[in-house]
């Protein structure tokens, strides 16, 4: 294929089916479309691209109000009528009140960039249709200045969802789709000790007997996730907790869960 490959960063541990998604989106030019339950680092995982490949990142966190068009550029109506009543410069120029949104840096940098639309599931049903054309053909119109901004170099773009809705089929077909399975305990392993210098193995094995346990009951409703296990292993280790006693006294349970119906129902499972 002959670019430059991504093979994941010294903190950030791809699993070779990742590592060859994002391979094959980036060749075939098409956006990532990643999946995955809270804590498999769908997030992170375009940083580490970036990171990896020595390309700048750039960030667009859909919220409930996003649109598409805020990712393009928005028209600053309100400041060009305040200059023009207070006599402020360039009112005259509308280029001047032209802000671009996070697509539109991203396809006036020179160089390639990393693209994170993140949470894209966050928006309403027609925010990914509305990005169809801009996604196509990595361009867009600016009615007020009657400017077309083309992506100089196209990004490689990572869209992130936590499937809180589905997305339109249209939308489907122009992305490669990549799910993120909960790591087990060999990537878990890797994962963790790429966070830590001085880990004990029998503190990770016991900690991670009981991580793994608590995630296995039913109907805990907030699953702990990888940051959750690092986060717990840090208290352990500053704790100076006994490994062999962790899933008997569950130490610092608070950091590991974070609602109380689902740390009575560990509780209750582990009398």
């Amino acid at each position: 294929m002959g670019k430059t490959k991504f093979i994941g960063t010294d903190t950030y541990i791809a699993s070779d089916e990742l590592m060859a998604a994002v391979d094959v989106a980036t060749h075939l030019e098409k956006p990532l479309l990643i999946k995955g339950e809270p804590g498999t680092g769908k997030t992170m995982l375009a940083d580490a691209v970036a990171k990896a490949l020595d390309k700048d990142l750039y960030i667009w966190n859909i919220k409930s109000t996003t649109k598409a068009q805020d990712g393009l550029y928005v028209y600053d109506t309100v400041q060009r009528l305040y200059d023009s009543q207070f006599g402020g410069e360039s009112v005259d120029d509308i280029g001047h009140y032209i802000k671009l949104g996070k697509l539109g840096e991203a396809f006036k940098q020179e160089e390639q960039v990393v693209l994170l639309i993140d949470e894209i599931d966050k928006a309403d049903l027609e925010f990914p249709n509305d990005l169809l054309w801009e996604l196509d053909q990595m361009e867009f119109y600016i009615h007020e200045t009657k400017e077309t901004v083309k992506a100089k170099q196209r990004p490689i773009v990572i869209i992130t969802s936590n499937a809180e809705k589905e997305l339109p089929d249209a939308f489907l077909r122009r992305c490669i789709f990549f799910y993120i399975e909960f790591p087990d305990k060999d990537m878990m392993s890797q994962i963790v000790h790429s966070h830590f210098e001085n880990l004990e193995d029998h503190l990770l094995e016991k900690a991670m007997e009981t991580f793994y346990w608590i995630r296995g009951i039913r109907d805990v409703r907030k699953k702990p996730s990888t940051s959750e296990l690092i986060d717990w292993l840090r208290a352990l280790m500053v704790g100076g907790c006994d490994p062999d006693k962790i899933q008997q006294e569950l130490p610092f349970l608070g950091v590991l869960i974070k609602k109380d119906e689902d740390q009575a129902l560990v509780k209750e499972m582990n009398e």
